[in-house]
């Protein structure tokens, strides 16, 4: 489990969790607001399924105390070893109570504290400006690059410390 105390506006504890056994079918339906659709999967069965198939990501169950409330994953650039974070999804019926926040600051310091880790990387669409806020105030920085339609941010932990 990580756990770097944060707690959502309603005063839950967001934990980042293994998927397993007990939890994947509650992760796999998670689903975004119909107005993001355009952003992020339908479902995050989707992204349940680019971590089991393609080996490049990893998921975790994001719970607020012992609730699923959503799915984050990450992986490494096999190429540059840059940490990336992607598929940041909290469940339609549960936004609006800071657990996006949450979420993004408890994953950023957990993977900053890799010793590996030199940069994390994450990419979003350029008319999301509900995650380009999001990211920009966690100490995400746009950079030139692309990852299809989408911007390319990064975070340098040793620039700027991931804030609990």
């Amino acid at each position: 489990m990580i756990d770097h105390g944060l707690h959502d506006r309603t005063g839950r504890r967001v934990t980042l969790r293994d998927v397993d056994d007990e939890n994947w079918r509650a992760v796999a339906d998670i689903a975004p607001r119909d107005d993001q659709r355009a952003y992020v999967a339908a479902l995050a069965a989707r992204y349940l399924l680019l971590s089991t198939r393609e080996n490049v990501w990893t998921s975790l169950a994001v719970c607020a105390d012992d609730t699923v409330v959503g799915h984050v994953m990450w992986g490494v650039d096999d190429e540059d070893g840059a940490y990336w974070l992607g598929g940041m999804l909290i469940d339609a019926a549960e936004q609006g109570r800071g657990l996006g926040r949450a979420v993004l600051r408890t994953v950023t310091a957990w993977l900053a504290a890799q010793p590996e880790c030199r940069v994390i990387r994450l990419s979003y669409h350029p008319e999301n400006t509900a995650a380009r806020r999001l990211y920009e105030s966690a100490g995400f920085t746009p950079t030139d690059a692309a990852e299809g339609d989408e911007v390319v941010a990064e975070f340098t932990p040793a620039a700027t410390p991931a804030r609990p």
